[in-house]
């Protein structure tokens, strides 16, 4: 059973009250409407690799996609739990084994998602927290080093 004043991996610190001192990120950033503007950039540029794109099997509509990443987003970042309670655990490594993530899918969705981010213009602060993150996860994904 989680002790509700643990810190979640975006939480540093916490007040006597359990809450995170610094405030919830996904307020802080915009919530629901900036993580969308993120997902929706980033699948453009999805839209436009030919390496990526065919690891989407309900291309050309990648509006499933878009709700998946924006929810499971918005859910890490202390949104709402929705991604979860429709999907469970988010399990990215077995949601993303039957695809072939080398270096150089990981490099590409990593362009992808640093050109989106810069589509948001946060505050340098934020972009560095959600870039860190979004780096990590990309770089967890590698399933293979065969091209």
């Amino acid at each position: 059973m989680s002790n509700a004043h643990e810190p979640n991996p975006v939480t540093l610190r916490l007040s006597a009250q359990g809450e995170a001192v610094q405030g919830n990120f996904w307020e802080q950033v915009g919530g629901r409407k900036t993580f969308e503007k993120l997902v929706r950039a980033f699948y453009a540029g999805i839209a436009t690799d030919e390496v990526l794109l065919p690891m989407y099997p309900e291309q050309p509509d990648l509006e499933g996609a878009i709700q998946r990443l924006t929810g499971f987003l918005e859910q890490y970042w202390g949104g709402p739990t929705t991604y979860s309670e429709e999907r469970g655990h988010p399990r990215l490594r077995m949601r993303h084994a039957a695809f072939k993530v080398n270096p150089d899918a990981r490099d590409r969705w990593l362009a992808h998602m640093r050109a989106a981010l810069d589509t948001l213009a946060l505050p340098p602060l934020q972009d560095a927290t959600l870039w860190a993150y979004l780096d990590r996860a990309a770089h967890a994904m590698v399933n293979t080093f065969d091209e």
